[in-house]
């Protein structure tokens, strides 16, 4: 018995319509029609939600007689379409961090002279990599981005935030009158607690969307 067949025999089991099935799974009727008919498999985050709103068990959905092998392989792959995904949203946040970052190194070192200090210090150290590290960090949030250690991202926005200034003013300031300047480590608590407020808020937003989701198929 195919995958399509066991979700059609467990909906009509549990006296649903496609309608009201789709209604539950957050899918369109089209799409629960063509699952039972088997031109298109589900993920299995909606075979999960399929178990528990028709009542019947994984193993009954993805076992019983016999293996659905050409399934399993499915979701396998899916599996691995997810990961990559997730790597790719995790380059993206770091290429987006760096990105930004080494224009506002450049434009301090090529572009800024003396009279657009205090402008580039404004909005530079004052409001762009800020916000930047603010935004980023919603994001590793609501993904979940490395799991437990993404907390550990606010001590490297920290460290970068430190390095800003140091790798500019400190150091040009070094470079013109020789003098040695320790980083400002209040900057590190800065883009540190910037960090975990932009983790705490994408933290929060996460879990409220699991909580509907629960709320959706009790």
């Amino acid at each position: 018995m195919d995958i399509g067949t066991k979700i059609k025999n467990a909906r009509l089991a549990a006296g649903l319509t496609q309608e009201q099935a789709a209604g539950v799974l957050g899918v369109s009727r089209q799409t629960v029609s063509n699952w039972e008919n088997g031109k298109t498999y589900p993920d299995i985050i909606s075979v999960v939600k399929m178990s528990d709103l028709y009542h019947v068990t994984l193993d009954h959905l993805l076992k019983e007689e016999s293996p659905v092998t050409e399934y399993l392989e499915y979701l396998e792959e899916s599996t691995d379409t997810v990961k990559s995904k997730r790597n790719v949203g995790k380059l993206i946040i770091i290429a987006t961090y760096l990105v930004i970052y080494a224009i506002a190194m450049i434009l301090f070192w090529c572009v800024a002279d003396g009279s657009d200090a205090m402008g580039y210090y404004l909005i530079v150290i004052g409001l762009v990599l800020p916000v930047t590290t603010f935004v980023l960090s919603i994001l590793i949030g609501i993904n979940d981005y490395w799991g437990r250690w993404k907390w550990l991202s606010a001590v490297i926005f920290g460290i970068m935030y430190t390095l800003a200034e140091y790798a500019t003013f400190k150091l040009a300031n070094t470079i013109a009158f020789g003098d040695f300047n320790l980083p400002n480590l209040t900057l590190w608590f800065v883009g540190a607690i910037i960090s975990l407020a932009g983790l705490g808020i994408g933290t929060l937003v996460r879990n409220i969307r699991k909580k509907r989701m629960k709320c959706t198929n009790p």
